[in-house]
Parts: C-alpha cells; sequence; structure tokens
C-alpha cells in the first residue's frame, strides 16, 4: 500500500508495505537527522516504541489483493472545509462513491454494506442517519478497502473505512478553530495530543449549528425548518506498558438533533378529517429527530518476535428518537407516529499475525458481537371501514412495543504466500454465523494475487465469497396486523424478516506508476448475489429499513490517477457501474402490490445505482498559501419511470447529471514562540448548481433531497 502524506492516493495492496517518506505542509522530506549514536538520541525511545508498535498493528492486517484507497490528515486539511467537513464528504473523494440523501453515500453500487473500524478494530453498528459520529479531526490516515476481501474482512463487505486515530505522542500539540458561514453555520473546535512518560493522548470536541441539517426537499438555499445541532467528542489513550505491550482505550460520543425540513405550498392529498380539521400548511409541519452515539473500545497489543495479535472489548450505544407533527402527519400521511429505537451492542475481537517464514505469514482471528434493541412505538391513525373510507374522526392510538436480541460469531485463517519474488497470494476460509430476526451461517472462502508483473507495474486478481447479515439495527419491528383497518393499513399483508446475502465477487485490477509523479490505475469487478440486501425510507421516521431482492447482479470499472511534483497535487477518478435486483421477498408490507408484481418477474436498477461517477482535486502549496479545488459527477441516482397510461416501473429512470465544484485558500501565518494561525477561506457548489438527489420517487425513497446550494465558509485556528 502507497501512502502519500498531503495527497489522496490509490493503491493495490501488495504483500509488502511500500510506503513513501512522510512529507511537511511544504511537501519536503521530513526525516529525522540521526547522531552518531543512533535515531534513539534524537527521538524518546516512547515515540519509537510507539512508531514500532504502529508498524506491527498495522501488519496485524493485510490488503493483499484488495484495493485501497488512502486518504491521510495532511490531505484533508489541504481540500475545501478542511477538517471541517463531514466524514462522507471525504470519502466521496474516493473511485466510485456515490452520494446520496441523510449523509448515505454508496461503495461500489452497494446500499451501505459499510464496515467502520478505529485502529484495526470493527466499530459496531449503531441507528444514526444523519449524524457523523466520526469526525474527520481524529483521523491521522483513513483507508477505504474494496474489491475481493482477505478472508480477516467479513459481515460487511462493500467497503471497509479504516481509520487510525491521532497519537499526542507521534502529533503532540492541537488547535483551536472557529468556522463558519452560509446556511447559518457556526462550528466551533479544539484538539489536543500529548504525553506524560508512557502515557499518551489525543482529545478533541467540535460543536456544529447550521440551518442546513439534512438536504434541502425543494432546492432552495434556505430551507424552511432545517436547523441542526449537533455536538461530538473524542479520545485515544495509551499506556506502553514495556517496547512489546500497550494498552489503549478510545471514547467518543455524539449528540445530534435535526428539524425535518418542510415543504411550502402543499396540502393534504388523502381527504381525511382529524377532529374536524381538513387543512394544513405544509410550512407549519413541525417535525424533529435527535440521535445519541458512544462507543467505548478497550485493547491490548502485543508484539514480539514473530508473534502480533491485539485483543480488544468494544461497546456501543445508540439511539433515535422521532417526535412527529401529531395533526399534520396524520392529515398528510394517514399516521403520525412517534418512534424511539436503541441498540446497545457488546463486542470481542481478536487478531493475530505470525510469521512462519520469509515466504509465509499466516493470520487468523476470531469476532463475537450481541445486540440488544428495543423499539417503542406510538402510532395516531384513523379507524377505517369495510370499504377503506376513515369511520371516524377522532384518532386512535396504537402501541407497539417490541426488543429483540442479536448473535454474531466470526472466525477466519489466512496465509500470506510470497511464491516468488514478484508473486504474492493470499488464500484462506471465513467462517460467519449470526441469529436474530432470522438466522444463518456460512464457510467463504476467499483468495487472493498481487503480481508485481515489471517496474511500476502491478496486477492484482481475487475472488471472495461473501456472507451479509441484515442490519440487525435497522430491521423494521411493527406488528402490521395492528394497523388493519385504519388509515395505515398495509397494501400487503407479507412480512418475511430480512435474511442473509451470500455473494460471490470478482475483482481484477492494474495499477501503473508512469514516473515518479503520476501513477494510473485500472479496476474492474463482477458480483453475483442470493438474498441481495438493500435499504428503504419508508413512513414519516427517517429510519432506513432494509429488504431483500432473491438475485442481485452488480458490476463495475473504475480509473483512477494521482499526480504529485514539488507543491502541486493533483487526483482523478471515473466510475462506471450497473446495479440491479430481482424480486422482493422481504418486508414486503413495505411496498405496492403493482411493485412487487413488476419486480418479481423483472431486473431493475437499485435506488442507488448511479451509472457513471467521478471526482477530482488539485492542491498547489504557494508561498504558505494553498490552494485547493475539488469536483464531484455524478449521473444521478434512480427514480421511477413514470408511463403515458399513468403506471410506473420502478427504478427505470434516472435524475439528471450534476457536477459540483468547491474551492478553498488558507495560509498560514507563523510567529516567533507561538504557533502558527491558520485563516481560510471556502466556497462551495462554486457554481451553485441546483440538482436533486433525489425526487422522491423510487424503490424506498421517502421525500426528496436536493444537494447543498453555493455557500461561503470562513475559519481562523490557532495552533496550541
Amino acid at each position: 500500500m502507497s501512502t502519500l502524506n498531503g495527497r489522496i492516493a490509490l493503491a493495490v495492496a501488495a504483500g509488502a508495505l511500500l510506503a513513501a517518506p512522510p512529507l511537511r505542509a511544504d511537501d519536503t522530506p521530513a526525516t529525522p537527522t540521526t547522531a552518531a549514536g543512533g535515531i534513539d538520541d534524537v527521538l524518546p525511545t516512547v515515540v519509537v516504541t510507539a512508531q514500532k508498535l504502529n508498524e506491527k498493528r498495522a501488519g496485524i492486517e493485510t490488503q493483499t489483493g484488495a484495493s485501497t484507497y488512502t486518504i491521510d490528515d495532511a490531505a484533508i486539511a489541504a481540500t475545501p472545509g478542511g477538517d471541517n467537513t463531514l466524514l462522507n464528504q471525504v470519502i466521496m473523494q474516493a473511485p466510485d462513491v456515490a452520494q446520496d440523501s441523510f449523509g448515505q453515500f454508496h461503495v461500489r453500487g452497494d446500499h451501505n454494506d459499510l464496515q467502520y473500524r478505529l485502529n484495526g478494530i470493527i466499530l459496531p453498528e449503531g441507528i444514526s442517519v444523519f449524524g457523523q459520529s466520526l469526525s474527520p479531526r481524529l483521523i491521522s490516515s483513513l483507508k477505504l478497502i474494496t474489491g475481493a476481501l482477505p478472508a480477516e474482512y467479513g459481515l460487511r463487505t462493500a467497503g471497509i473505512i479504516d481509520m487510525t486515530t491521532k497519537s499526542g505522542v507521534l502529533e503532540p500539540g492541537g488547535s483551536v478553530s472557529l468556522y463558519g458561514g452560509s446556511h447559518g453555520t457556526f462550528e466551533p473546535s479544539v484538539d489536543y495530543g500529548g504525553s506524560s512518560g508512557n502515557l499518551n493522548y489525543f482529545v478533541s470536541a467540535d460543536m456544529l449549528r447550521n440551518d442546513l441539517g439534512i438536504e434541502s426537499p425543494d432546492g432552495s438555499s434556505d430551507p424552511l425548518h432545517d436547523h441542526s445541532t449537533q455536538y461530538h467528542g473524542f479520545g485515544y489513550f495509551e499506556d506502553i506498558l514495556d517496547p512489546d505491550n500497550r494498552l489503549s482505550l478510545i471514547v467518543g460520543t455524539s449528540n445530534d438533533k435535526f428539524q425535518i425540513p418542510n415543504q411550502s405550498g402543499l396540502a393534504p392529498l388523502l381527504g381525511l378529517d382529524v377532529n374536524g380539521q381538513t387543512a394544513f400548511a405544509s410550512a407549519d409541519l413541525n417535525e424533529n429527530q435527535r440521535e445519541l452515539t458512544s462507543y467505548a473500545i478497550l485493547s491490548w497489543q502485543h508484539a514480539q518476535d514473530a508473534l502480533d495479535w491485539q485483543t480488544s472489548v468494544t461497546s456501543r450505544y445508540s439511539s433515535l428518537s422521532f417526535t412527529p407533527d401529531a395533526l399534520g402527519d396524520l392529515l398528510y400521511d394517514g399516521i403520525a407516529q412517534s418512534a424511539y429505537k436503541r441498540d446497545v451492542a457488546f463486542g470481542w475481537q481478536t487478531d493475530a499475525a505470525y510469521r512462519l517464514s520469509d515466504a509465509h505469514t499466516a493470520r487468523a482471528g476470531v469476532y463475537l458481537q450481541h445486540d440488544n434493541a428495543t423499539s417503542v412505538t406510538d402510532s395516531q391513525v384513523l379507524p377505517t371501514g369495510a370499504d377503506g373510507a376513515p369511520s371516524s374522526d377522532v384518532p386512535l392510538l396504537i402501541a407497539d412495543n417490541g426488543s429483540q436480541t442479536q448473535w454474531v460469531e466470526s472466525a477466519y485463517l489466512q496465509d500470506e504466500w510470497t511464491v516468488v519474488a514478484p508473486l504474492t497470494i493470499n488464500y484462506g476460509l471465513r467462517l460467519d454465523h449470526y441469529n436474530a430476526y432470522s438466522s444463518g451461517s456460512q464457510l467463504s472462502p476467499r483468495i487472493n494475487a498481487v503480481w508485481q508483473a515489471a517496474t511500476g507495474t502491478t496486477v492484482h486478481a481475487g475472488f471472495s465469497r461473501y456472507f451479509t447479515p441484515p442490519p440487525f439495527e435497522l430491521v423494521g419491528s411493527e406488528t402490521i396486523s395492528k394497523f388493519v383497518n385504519t388509515t395505515a393499513a398495509p397494501q400487503v399483508a407479507a412480512a418475511t424478516p430480512p435474511m442473509a446475502e451470500r455473494s460471490s465477487y470478482f475483482d481484477v485490477g492494474v495499477q501503473q506508476k508512469l514516473s515518479r509523479a503520476l501513477t494510473l490505475g485500472l479496476d474492474s469487478y463482477y458480483r453475483r448475489s442470493q438474498n441481495l440486501i438493500d435499504e428503504g425510507q419508508f413512513g414519516a421516521p427517517i429510519i432506513l429499513t432494509p429488504f431483500n431482492y432473491l438475485k442481485g447482479k452488480i458490476e463495475g470499472i473504475e480509473f483512477t490517477g494521482n499526480y504529485a511534483i514539488s507543491n502541486f497535487t493533483a487526483y482523478g477518478n471515473l466510475a462506471f457501474q450497473s446495479a440491479k435486483g430481482r424480486d422482493i421477498e422481504s418486508a414486503q408490507f413495505n411496498f405496492s402490490p403493482q411493485d412487487l408484481a413488476y419486480i418479481a418477474n423483472n431486473y431493475i436498477h437499485l435506488d442507488h445505482e448511479q451509472r457513471a461517477t467521478a471526482s477530482a482535486g488539485a492542491s498547489y502549496l504557494w508561498d504558505g498559501t494553498r490552494f485547493s479545488t475539488d469536483m464531484l459527477f455524478g449521473t444521478g441516482l434512480r427514480a421511477d419511470q413514470m408511463l403515458a397510461d399513468g403506471s410506473s416501473i420502478p427504478n427505470g429512470a434516472h435524475l439528471p447529471t450534476y457536477t459540483q465544484v468547491n474551492l478553498g485558500v488558507n495560509h498560514a501565518f507563523q510567529f516567533t514562540g507561538s504557533g502558527a494561525l491558520t485563516v481560510r477561506f471556502d466556497v462551495i457548489n462554486l457554481f451553485d448548481k441546483v440538482y436533486e438527489i433525489r425526487n422522491g420517487t423510487g424503490v424506498g425513497v421517502g421525500a426528496p433531497q436536493f444537494g447543498q446550494r453555493r455557500g461561503f465558509f470562513g475559519g481562523v485556528s490557532k495552533e496550541l
């Protein structure tokens, strides 16, 4: 894996680590001067030990044969917005990542299926939809690992987002920052890292307030009722016990509140009468959502001689509360539902690597997770008669509460074999089992090969069998029989619980380093799935619900490029994909009979398919001032195709093509005896492109959303 500090780089991960020297902000090598007595005379022992342990920890994992896209903290700082952007906006600059509403993004034609890791440790999933509980400020480097993955990666396989956290001993100091501008944005933050003896730490906190918490539903720059307040905190603490062992603790929390934005000028169309009221202005709707997330990871790492291992225990609490507009929601939707969902998860993960010989490195690991989910809903509906018409204007209250537990067990064993100097093969087996609303297990073979075909040329190929349980914390638990003979009665009574997806994944690619400055890449993938998992928003609460297609087929090709010379860097990505599914076989009550009948006999495009996606960026440092730009291009997500007879083809059309361009400039003022003062100015959506992310139609699409309109932002940060 090649890492370029201050840049964004794509690499095929080979068996050996191909590391570039660290770079300063001016892109010059930052190699420490070594005295005659050795490096220990220059760097404190604790720093050397921390660096060694970090390298050993990275070696426990392998990305041999996978496609790894690396973004470090310097690269983030060099983009418009810097580390004031949200994590999803950082990841969308990677290849074949399509943006969606509610802060979602899609990797290689998958709806979600993303696994987040901190320092190689799986972070149990939560319920958060809009919230970004992981801030770019905590990241030293981020890897998006995708393709045909080795056996150590499982459960969520479309993309592994592995973040290495900052450490006070390697990156001492910090900053205090104030950022804000358009859409009522106000964002103060602080971070600081340091060490005392063998104890090292890094902490950060930020608060974000704006009037564009969720995407605008009408394309306006200042949508109605869209205020958001978000608080985030993070801490990393480690105790280096001796040169071969360390304990570390990661803690984080987020508290995010969102108003659900309104469209103006709409009127109820269901013809309902609630306590004598039939009219309600859409601009006056008052829906709100709150999301809480807290997590903790305690780890012990050991690295000595040929054996390296890390064992961790994790916990995560997440909850979501939705408060409806009691009258307005009932008139518009036939139901006003307050919803509370909570998931408490505990996990244990152990991974180890043992160097059997110069040619073989064995890796093995186990993962256990237990979840307990609680769902509490109170729904106001109107009773209906045999003809489906309301029989009273007095609402009924339907309470539907429940809880469920989940167990997940996984184990893997693999061998990384250097057959000959230019050829490395990684092969292994993975066993996964889960038991929740449904249950299942699978033994999955994996094999990957990396061949250094010539100087500067790397070819990789791989096959992976995948087993993906449905996202437990998102499975809907409503008892649909309770809503019979009400205005919220489903059109379809079937409610098969979501089940695990099983798929075969093939990946072939090549990377060519044409010169010291220019690297090009080509990657292709092909996937066939049984019980393909997708997700949709059904109902007013912004809670995604999983469902399955009986069959799925996804394929695509990616082109990447990276250029870096002196103080100038640039990158570009272009991807094409096709993602289709047929025959919805679970959570059927969320769909109309017409859609179910059509999809049962026809492959349809998945709602999150974007046929062509591109991203690009450039950065230039001139006399302490950095100029940067980046761009997103997409041919649009899917929408229903309306036919002349009034019927429609689900996901048969796509939304218009769009391009969003961002600009940024920042300058660091140096002062003798104190840290630098950095001033920045950013323009997001420079050309004020008005584009729809969703238009309210399509399978599992709840409401229209538009991309962010042009915004002007400024900030100042002071090093501590």
